[in-house]
């Protein structure tokens, strides 16, 4: 078998240090970071979301030890204040840099929605993760609580997370959606916690569509009413009295459930059906934000300033994105999740990442690494 390093070593190699070094330079605050640099916090961060360490203590005491098998990787031993430090004071806006520029990698790899349209498809929406009020005063969301929001509008093409942003929990949801600028001919789905009359009459005005749920305090008038057939109970052209906005409002009968859905949309062109569907689709971005606080250190941090809790979700992030990446241009025929618990056990063994997902019987000897060659 080829020689290979380790396989968290290939997995960094997925973000190019000449690349990393470029980003890292634009963000340098002057001096001289000579105890620990941008790649060796980085790569601590990353171990310790990959190994689930449960403190900050704990993950350098653990790659400290291993320092024999980690001296390849780019880092040096690191004291634990001097690490605290850096994820307390180095902005996090680094970190979301480092996010958009591997974001952009997975536009290689995808291949479109599932949809005949042509569109672009996205689904908007936030959840939020609980913090200790005691430990994270400044995220004070509740009387007892704290809490950060993670707002995320996920692209279907590959459903990945297309834009990030994190606040605090009290935060409306809509409040955020109204700052991110789409293209015209883009279309967005959303819950009913982003109803926003005004907000609608401005997408409209500039050509991006929306599907959405109807409220059930919804005023308006039906201008007309379009034939039905099948699941569909309702196709109905309405104007909105607040603003006068004429939209598009279809009801639904779910054969499954037997509930009814009221949906509204700009879109006058598309099949009832098919708006329905692209509502149905968009609980891919709930599955995502499932799946990210059971896999991925989002829930428990490693530090207690703002900027250390932002640091360690784009982190995390940047690590799904990876996932992502690392399954397409290897094809392996493993869920994300499954990919993730394999590496966990074997970071450090000597391995190409293909022949460790590969059965052992098509292992060949002439095995190369291949993952690198397909990046750019």
């Amino acid at each position: 078998m080829a020689h290979a390093n380790s396989i968290f070593s290939q997995f960094l190699s997925l973000i190019p240090r000449q690349n990393f070094n470029k980003l890292a330079r634009k963000h340098t605050t002057g001096r001289k970071e000579r105890k620990l640099s941008r790649w060796s916090q980085f790569v601590m961060l990353m171990f310790i979301q990959l190994t689930e360490r449960k403190s900050l203590r704990a993950g350098v005491r653990n790659i400290t030890a291993m320092q024999s098998k980690t001296y390849h990787l780019g880092i040096n031993k690191v004291a634990r204040s001097t690490f605290s430090d850096a994820n307390n004071k180095r902005p996090a806006m680094f970190f979301k840099e480092l996010f958009d520029h591997v974001l952009a990698k997975t536009g290689k790899i995808t291949r479109g929605h599932k949809f005949r349209f042509k569109n672009p498809l996205y689904s908007l929406d936030a959840t939020t993760i609980d913090l200790n009020k005691k430990s994270f005063p400044w995220a004070e969301f509740r009387k007892n609580k704290s809490g950060i929001k993670l707002h995320t509008l996920l692209d279907h093409n590959g459903y990945v997370p297309n834009i990030v942003d994190m606040t605090k929990a009290k935060t409306a949801d809509v409040k955020v959606g109204r700052t991110i600028k789409f293209n015209k001919g883009d279309i967005v789905v959303f819950d009913k916690g982003y109803n926003d009359y005004d907000w609608y009459q401005e997408l409209t005005s500039k050509g991006v569509f929306f599907v959405t749920r109807l409220k059930t305090n919804a005023d308006y008038t039906v201008l007309e009413r379009h034939p039905v057939k099948g699941s569909i109970t309702s196709d109905q052209v309405i104007k909105l009295k607040k603003n006068n906005l004429i939209l598009r409002r279809i009801g639904l009968k779910d054969k499954e459930t037997g509930k009814h859905y009221k949906f509204l949309t700009n879109n006058f062109k598309l099949a009832a059906s098919t708006i329905g569907l692209i509502y149905k689709d968009r609980w891919e971005v709930e599955k995502f934000f499932r799946w990210i606080k059971q896999n991925l250190k989002i829930k428990t941090f490693v530090g207690r300033s703002e900027n250390a809790v932002l640091t360690q979700v784009f982190v995390a992030l940047i690590l799904y994105l990876l996932l992502v990446i690392m399954k397409h241009m290897s094809k392996i025929g493993k869920s994300l999740q499954k990919i993730l618990q394999i590496m966990q056990l074997q970071l450090m063994d000597k391995v190409s990442i293909e022949d460790l997902f590969r059965p052992p019987e098509i292992i060949k000897n002439n095995s190369k690494y291949r993952l690198l060659s397909l990046i750019g």
